[in-house]
């Protein structure tokens, strides 16, 4: 009970110290827009760090990621460390991206602030007026920041069954209106579990893997065969 205390009370001052810092450059009237992606990432990167340091989680990487920018970064989805382990992993390269939410997470309370001071895009699903909006911020971020990734899940909630639940359309979409190419990621582990114990006493190592550059035609069947080769291996 203890430990728990202090997990939630060390994570709800980081946050809101790093809602401050982002907010800095998230309404900063000065910089060009790479500018502040390039800033934002970096802040995630820096949050995530500090975050899996005090949980005491190792995140162990078999595959490399890509060079290139202006990819699509496709992941499984089981809690919100999963974020935390892909930013800390994109901190190792610098890699500039953002990430792809539900409206309803930036209308939050408690963390709504943090994604959208974050630099991440809010997509709402059930709104074609809000569908319009993001897929026109889209277009605008690319062509305005040259080493720009996106981030997402493509499974759409957290699913916490075994294997990978059937992935929603926004993701081919996505990477079929921006012509990118798409980098599958896989998360091993229960990682709503794993948080839930966090911290350790002992490092916890949490694997991921990186697949090999995937078209936008077949993404969801790709991605199942890269899970299942993956897991198996």
């Amino acid at each position: 009970m203890l430990k728990n205390i202090g997990k939630y009370i060390f994570m709800i001052e980081l946050g809101f110290k790093y809602i401050q810092i982002f907010k800095k450059t998230f309404f900063h009237p000065f910089i060009t827009l790479q500018q502040a992606y390039e800033q934002l990432s970096a802040d995630r990167q820096a949050y995530s760090v500090k975050v899996l340091k005090f949980l005491n989680i190792k995140v162990n990487v078999i595959g490399e990621l890509p060079k290139e920018d202006k990819m699509l970064y496709v992941i499984n989805h089981r809690s919100l460390l999963d974020i935390i382990i892909m930013e800390e992993l994109f901190s190792h390269t610098k890699k500039n991206g953002t990430w792809i939410a539900k409206q309803e997470l930036f209308d939050s309370k408690i963390y709504g602030k943090f994604f959208e001071y974050s630099g991440c895009i809010s997509v709402d699903l059930d709104n074609k007026r809000g569908l319009l909006t993001f897929f026109k911020t889209i277009k605008k971020v690319f062509a305005k920041v040259d080493n720009m990734n996106l981030f997402m899940f493509p499974e759409g909630e957290r699913f916490s069954g075994d294997g990978i639940t059937d992935f929603q359309s926004g993701a081919t979409k996505i990477a079929k209106a921006n012509k990118l190419q798409v980098v599958p990621i896989i998360i091993e582990g229960k990682n709503e579990m794993i948080f839930k114990s966090a911290p350790y006493k002992e490092e916890y190592i949490v694997t991921v893997h990186i697949g090999e550059i995937i078209s936008h035609e077949n993404i969801e069947k790709e991605y199942q065969t890269f899970y299942h080769n993956s897991i198996k291996a």
